[in-house]
């Protein structure tokens, strides 16, 4: 069971026998709600256009979609298909009945209801990066992903109460794909109480993902089906083109009754047009066909609009992330899911291929560029690198300083009497000063934000600790975190009982993915 906060939000587990701590400064990183306005990039009439634009590019031009059920949904629904080229061209009447079914608030349920997540225009939720192949760290340097990796990595987003849902951040390629998806479920669900995530990969490894959580957590058929208990974050690709696993997706969690995340991945000059309004119109199109699909398997199913559209650096075709466009590509995302009245994905993330400025240039500032625009949840918030090739272990934790003091902000600031403090004031003579005032001595220990991962000292005390530096610091704070091997309190039984139905899988060979 997790122990009271430290600063900054992180849980620490309980230790017998230790000293009577400081005064605990109060803080509640778990539901968290945007304080600032949303900024607009586009006219409120341009952005009309644009979703009218993508409302044309669905009915003249289409969308593929390689799996014939999706077409023969699509089809019922009055779409035209051309069963050929696989392409189909969606008329915005149907676009229209899929968004007026779509649910404006959502709320996912977690292990303990602290830590159910709310969905909804105006809530804001943060998740580390996701899906990268490889993992780095200072100790062990930049490697495949592996068990043990993925393990940890999700122990640290257990420990950090600003990081509201589990993405799988790295791929444990030491795992064979066929029980894969045994070794993710049963790692989340036994180190952390926080939303978990399933891949789209295929009918057969979904709906066995969903028969573990429903089982471990003590849930009928209807019971599963009824209420949000997972997401899963599903990528058309761009451009105009739906693929097999991600259409299946798109069915079994509405059928399903779990949580789509749509989210189209655009990029300037290389899978989308140039423009950032261009880009933002292809990426709409695709969420909306989408989400129609989505809809059209159920009516009301949990489903998220999103984007993640950034440019490329046109001397050699990478991704380029955290730049003016990304910035304003994310804007006007957040202009249109407003438009259409949805919850929406965003996301930050870095090019740098190490933990430097660069990289926390890039991720604050697509940082700001989700918070301006009103995103419900962000992804790749934390440890992203080299365009989501790499999690870095250190990144995790530098990134989190950020936003935590985001979350900081989003609390309301008092202005009490006693806030503005006359008789302090009065206290303190002119030209003195207030460390000793009474005001001060009643509060020093809990006013302030106390940092993660910062260094406060002055640079002789922080030479003769040694000079280390954040990367250095963030280190000792994930291995400590690591070695705590959190566990989610849960009834030994289920644990057992999830082992052994995971090995009578796994002897009878797994699932495939993808089929």
């Amino acid at each position: 069971m997790t122990g009271p906060a430290e600063p900054g939000g992180r849980r620490r587990a309980r230790r017998g026998g230790a000293r009577e701590a400081a005064p605990a400064r109060a803080v509640n990183y778990t539901r968290l709600r945007n304080p600032f306005p949303p900024m607009a990039v586009f006219s409120d009439d341009r952005i009309a256009v644009m979703h009218d634009a993508a409302l044309r590019v669905l009915e003249e031009l289409g969308v593929r979609v390689l799996l014939p059920e999706g077409r023969a949904l699509l089809r019922a629904a009055g779409a035209i298909v051309d069963e050929d080229s696989q392409t189909v061209r969606i008329g915005r009447e149907i676009v229209a009945a899929a968004l007026a079914t779509a649910p404006r608030s959502i709320t996912v349920r977690a292990a303990r209801p602290e830590r159910d997540v709310i969905l909804e225009l105006g809530a804001l939720n943060f998740q580390p990066g996701a899906g990268c192949p490889h993992a780095t760290d200072l100790d062990r340097g930049r490697r495949p992903g592996t068990a043990r990796d993925f393990r940890e990595l999700i122990q640290i987003t257990q420990a950090f109460d600003v990081l509201h849902l589990v993405p799988p951040l790295v791929e444990p390629q030491d795992v064979a794909p066929e029980i894969r998806h045994y070794f993710t479920m049963q790692t989340q669900l036994v180190h952390t109480d926080k939303v978990p995530f399933v891949y789209a990969r295929g009918t057969p490894q979904v709906m066995e993902s969903f028969e573990i959580l429903r089982d471990f957590r003590g849930l009928g058929d209807a019971e599963f089906h009824a209420a949000p208990q997972c997401y899963t974050i599903i990528n058309t690709n761009s451009p105009r083109q739906i693929d097999i696993p991600m259409a299946q997706g798109l069915i079994d969690f509405a059928r399903a009754g779990q949580v789509a995340i749509v989210t189209p991945f655009t990029l300037m000059g290389a899978m989308a047009p140039i423009t950032v309004a261009g880009a933002i119109t292809l990426s709409h199109a695709e969420a909306l066909a989408a989400i129609t699909l989505n809809q059209l398997a159920r009516p009301g199913a949990p489903v998220l609009y999103g984007t993640f559209t950034s440019n490329v650096h046109m001397k050699s075709g990478a991704p380029a992330l955290g730049t003016p466009e990304h910035f304003k590509a994310s804007l006007a995302a957040g202009q249109l899911a407003r438009l259409i009245g949805l919850p929406w994905r965003c996301a930050t993330g870095s090019a740098a291929n190490i933990n430097d400025a660069q990289a926390a240039h890039e991720t604050q500032f697509a940082l700001w560029g989700c918070l301006l625009a009103g995103a419900t949840t962000v992804i790749h918030a934390a440890g992203w690198l080299e365009g989501g090739l790499t999690v870095s272990y250190e990144k995790l934790i530098t990134d989190l300083e950020a936003l935590q003091m985001v979350a900081e902000l989003c609390a309301a600031t008092p202005c009490s009497d006693e806030e503005i403090g006359f008789d302090a004031i009065a206290e303190v003579a002119p030209g003195g000063h207030f460390f000793a005032a009474g005001q001060t001595m009643a509060r020093y220990q809990t006013e302030f934000y106390e940092p993660l991962v910062a260094d406060w000292s002055n640079y002789g005390t922080w030479t003769e600790r040694g000079a280390r530096d954040a990367s250095d610091r963030a280190t000792d704070i994930w291995k400590r975190i690591v070695a705590e091997d959190w566990r989610a309190p849960a009834d030994p039984a289920r644990i057992g009982a999830m082992a052994e139905d995971i090995a009578r899988r796994t002897a009878a060979g797994g699932a495939p993915p993808e089929s």
